[in-house]
């Protein structure tokens, strides 16, 4: 195993101070639908909106003293760059965000609210990294990478090992897949607090690079980022796919209409903000409920941050 029970512990302290420790809520309505017990872990109440925090909060927290001193960077348009710059506030460290001209300026506000320095670039990849280098060879910032970062992936085990302390016989733990940061954190939480319990993703049909790299045994990326899922156009990296390979049982493909489907039944029905890519193991648990049935299943709702200026519903 790449890492130990010891490592995740860490991260539990490092984390704990400066983090949430959100509810785990249950609704009877969709325990009915689903045919199973669901538990749902609302990462949508964390701090900045997201798990992502986690992961922010441990990377940062893990740095010498001179790696502090002299800053981070990470290249964002949404919910990583307002978690890094957050986590940064908290911890006294200075913080660059890249971000596209692009992003949504509710989202630039936020990072700046938080303490980040904003860099706007063009809204390529290409651009976001030779900018975010830029800054790293001018300033002597550590570069964070918001999945294939071993103390990130870590930091996101925290919020399944609190969903396994809470509720520790569940059979089944299930997240979004997107880039592989929280699946591989929440596989490591499953392998050392679970209880023989499997970890299943959620991923849309129109972005299932993680579904064929599972199939392939290599990392396969996608040709289109046409899902309503925004949170899960990334692509998996060398750190966190053997992880993946080794402790993740399969990936449930859905289709985008299932998760606009999901996403409004925990809206109408548990009354709780979450967005599309949140949504995205609940369709998968709803289209494939027979095999679940009579199950204890644990998702992670991994965030809330959406413009409700422009629901799918």
């Amino acid at each position: 195993m790449i890492v130990d029970k010891n490592d995740i512990e860490a991260a539990c302290k490092q984390v704990a101070p400066f983090a949430h420790r959100t509810p785990v809520l249950q609704s009877s309505l969709l325990n009915d639908l689903a045919g199973c017990e669901v538990y749902f872990k609302c990462e949508n109440f964390q701090k900045m909106g997201a798990f992502k925090m986690r992961g922010a909060l441990n990377a940062i927290g893990n740095l010498s003293p001179a790696q502090k001193q002299a800053g981070v960077v990470t290249h964002s348009s949404g919910n990583f760059g307002q978690a890094v710059a957050l986590a940064a506030k908290n911890l006294g460290v200075t913080a660059h965000i890249v971000m596209p001209k692009n992003a949504p300026s509710v989202k630039k506000e936020a990072v700046a609210h938080y303490g980040g320095i904003v860099t706007e670039c063009e809204s390529t990849l290409a651009a976001r990294e030779s900018t975010a280098k830029e800054i790293q060879e001018k300033t002597g910032a550590t570069f964070l990478h918001p999945s294939n970062d071993m103390d990130v992936i870590l930091g996101n085990a925290t919020a399944g090992v609190e969903l396994l302390q809470d509720q520790p016989n569940l059979d089944i733990l299930m997240t979004p897949f997107g880039g592989g940061g929280l699946i591989a954190g929440t596989a490591l939480a499953a392998h050392y607090y679970g209880n023989h319990c499997k970890v299943i993703g959620g991923e849309p049909f129109n972005v299932d690079d993680a579904y064929r790299s599972l199939e392939s045994g290599k990392i396969e990326t996608n040709e289109t980022t046409n899902t309503i899922a925004d949170g899960l156009r990334t692509h998996l990296g060398d750190k966190n796919f053997p992880i993946i390979q080794e402790l993740v049982s399969e990936i449930i493909r859905v289709e985008e209409h299932e998760i606009v489907a999901a996403m409004r039944l925990i809206w109408e029905r548990m009354k709780i903000i979450i967005e599309p890519s949140c949504a995205v193991p609940f369709a998968a648990l709803l289209r494939e409920n027979e095999r679940f049935r009579n199950q204890k299943v644990g998702i992670i709702l991994s965030g809330g941050n959406i413009d409700v200026k422009n629901l799918p519903f």
